[in-house]
């Protein structure tokens, strides 16, 4: 009863107001192949301390991505986070704040959210940008959203090497919207290709096209022709951005005229956490700002002629008529928001560039000994951090056994396109600056070993 203090008679009468006979019945349209025939293989009730014993056990199967070299990416990356950064984001001040509901009362908190819109315009090179979204992945389907009421369109373009998972989230966000999606097919071998077929799916109506660099595979793409291509039929561009340290290193979106710049922050001041929380990055040009989701914190004088900050927009259901709302963001992920930002202020514009350098040049001697190993094939011509690789066979359990020999080798392409042809033998490798070059001597040695 202490933890089931339902009655018979409480399920009952539940049931009954549902409409249902039995619980079983809640689940009719679940396929009956993907139903449990039975319990979950779990222990019966045990003690607190058993209880413990028995998850550490469960737990000590993993590999820690800080046990073994790591070299997973695919749109979720391993970065030194200074441990000052960790210290800072647990003052009770920060960790317990949360929206801002009276927002003029909380200054401390408008004030961090508004140095973090300025990073982040500044790192995407872009006009003005929002305090944050969930994610990458949400913050690209707001993105597509927002064009649809900048441009009246419903018709969106996804470029082939958009990362698979962005792709699903605005997939399922624009079939509850009834919009119209040309999603194209990935192509690992060709990453001009999948520009040309972007291109040529823009038409009259079509709303925007998103595009992804660097892609998922790693290539690194111009997006100035594809801008004007698309902006000469009256669509919007949107760049996504997965590996914000690459802005460190290479041309920013807004300096090659997209639209819409969206991006996943947690490579900066945000760990792994094992997928989440996160923080999306979303800028965009000044003469869109209030079709722009979110929030959007700005700075003032108060009556005595001090520096204040005020939440200048907050176009959300909770503030403004629900008609009137363009999204219905309940929260900006405000904690990782600010890691990103105690983070950014300590690399500075030198640090951060010092770091893409390093990544960059991790990744190329990597990717320059990996092409030396017999039957292995580095797919790319440009790349920041994050490359593809052919390996012969089933790339899934290459990585598996490199995975038994004591290396993370990356995400197969069989993880990501189950059902895609030509990414079986892929293998996507991420090598940041926490990769030593006894990390890649070993990712070789495993390599070599496991094909």
């Amino acid at each position: 009863m202490r933890y089931l203090p339902l009655t018979p008679q409480d399920r009952t009468d539940m049931l009954a107001k549902i409409g249902v006979a039995a619980v079983d019945d809640l689940f009719a349209n679940v396929p009956k192949d993907k139903l449990l025939k039975g319990p979950v293989n779990l222990p019966k009730a045990r003690g607190e301390l058993e209880v413990e014993r028995i998850l550490g056990a469960m737990a000590a199967e993993n590999i820690s991505a800080s046990e073994v070299p790591f070299f997973v990416g695919a749109g979720a990356y391993k970065h030194h986070v200074p441990a000052s950064v960790d210290h800072l984001i647990q003052r009770s001040e920060f960790l317990t704040s949360y929206t801002p509901y009276q927002p003029e009362i909380a200054q401390g908190t408008l004030q961090y959210l508004f140095e973090f819109q300025t990073q982040v315009a500044m790192l995407t090179g872009m006009e003005v940008a929002n305090a944050s979204m969930y994610d990458g992945s949400t913050g690209a389907a707001e993105a597509v959203l927002m064009a649809h009421r900048v441009t009246k369109r419903r018709k969106a373009v996804l470029a082939g090497n958009l990362h698979p998972h962005y792709r699903d989230t605005i997939e399922t966000v624009s079939r509850m919207a009834a919009d119209r999606l040309v999603s194209l097919t990935p192509n690992p071998e060709d990453a001009g290709a999948d520009l040309k077929a972007v291109a040529a799916a823009i038409d009259a109506e079509t709303s925007c096209v998103v595009i992804q660099t660097p892609d998922v595979f790693g290539n690194l793409h111009d997006l100035a022709a594809i801008a004007r291509k698309a902006q000469d039929a009256g669509a919007l561009l949107i760049a996504v951005v997965t590996e914000v340290v690459s802005l460190g290193a290479v041309t920013p979106p807004g300096a090659m005229g997209a639209d819409i710049v969206v991006a996943e922050g947690q490579s900066i001041g945000v760990g792994l956490n094992f997928g989440g929380p996160y923080v999306g990055l979303f800028a965009t040009k000044q003469k869109y700002v209030r079709q722009m989701p979110g929030r959007l914190c700005g700075e003032t004088v108060d009556a005595e002629g001090k520096r204040g900050f005020v939440l200048t927009l907050s176009t959300r259901e909770q503030h403004i008529r629900r008609e009137k709302a363009t999204s219905n963001i309940c929260t900006n992920s405000g904690l990782m928001c600010l890691a990103f930002t105690i983070h950014m202020s300590l690399l500075g514009e030198s640090g951060l560039r010092r770091l893409a350098a390093v990544n960059h040049a991790n990744a190329c001697d990597l990717a320059d000994r990996l092409a030396d190993v017999d039957g292995v094939t580095v797919l790319n011509k440009s790349f920041f951090n994050e490359f593809a690789i052919r390996v012969p066979g089933d790339a899934a359990k290459v990585v598996e056994k490199m995975a038994k020999r004591g290396v993370l080798a990356g995400v197969p392409g069989s993880r990501l396109w189950p059902k895609t042809k030509g990414v079986a033998d892929v293998i996507l490798v991420a090598n940041t600056e926490v990769n030593t070059d006894d990390d890649r001597a070993a990712f070789v040695a495993a390599l070599g070993a496991s094909i």
